[in-house]
């Protein structure tokens, strides 16, 4: 039995094998539910138990995967009651976050959010896959926490964001026009640049929560399905 995973050298070892893990879970290379075989993927990546393991609490502790003891690590499966939460926590971090960046007055941080759009815009196009679209997405988020100029909100925000990529995927889509993804994040750069952050701050509660519900729901129709 193979992961499919190909041998690794040792710099940033960990982190690497974190990164290969979180997104073979977040492409369902590994399913909701399934056993991570550290011995498997040692054996695949060429290197010894300890740095799976190792790799394992990072993603245990960033929401991917749980620990049963005993019985090891697994993909976990998460609820749709569990993306609301993750969600509204995502609305009180982003909502303060804005409200920062604002205050800041930072002319670069408001280009990068620009840039970010356009290549939203960009990977909208042929030859694009999803998660390359919903981590273009996340993205435009993670520089919206980190143009706050407070590390703790990009902190939390970094913690959730797989979790995030990973709920999306497993729905299969956000919008059925990917362009639609970048067009969402406009109102809310346009308030940014003008310093309304009343404004601002209901953009951005519009536009996560619109996703919230799309995601959400299909989650729950994914769900329901498979309970039958």
């Amino acid at each position: 039995m193979s992961s499919g995973f190909a041998p690794l050298d040792r710099e940033g070892l960990v982190e690497r094998i974190a990164g290969l893990l979180s997104k073979a879970i977040v492409m369902g290379q590994l399913a909701p539910g399934a056993r991570l075989l550290e011995s498997v993927v040692a054996r695949d990546l060429g290197v010894s138990r300890a740095p799976v393991r190792e790799a394992a609490r990072l993603l245990e502790s960033s929401g991917l995967v749980t620990y049963a003891p005993n019985r090891g690590f697994f993909v976990r499966q998460i609820t749709a009651d569990e993306l609301d939460d993750l969600y509204e926590l995502r609305l009180v971090i982003e909502t303060a976050a804005i409200r920062h960046l604002i205050r800041n007055k930072d002319p670069q941080v408001i280009d990068r959010l620009a840039r970010q759009i356009d290549e939203l815009h960009r990977v909208a196009g042929e030859g694009f896959d999803m998660l390359t679209q919903v981590s273009a997405d996340m993205e435009f988020h993670r520089l919206l926490c980190e143009g706050s100029g407070n590390p703790k909100f990009l902190k939390v925000f970094e913690q959730i964001a797989i979790e995030t990529e990973f709920s999306i995927m497993v729905v299969g889509h956000l919008y059925d026009d990917p362009h639609r993804i970048a067009e969402t994040h406009v109102p809310v750069l346009d308030a940014i640049r003008a310093g309304d952050e009343e404004r601002a701050v209901e953009a951005l509660r519009y536009h996560i929560a619109d996703a919230q519900v799309v995601v959400t729901r299909s989650f729950r129709q994914l769900q329901e399905e498979q309970g039958k």
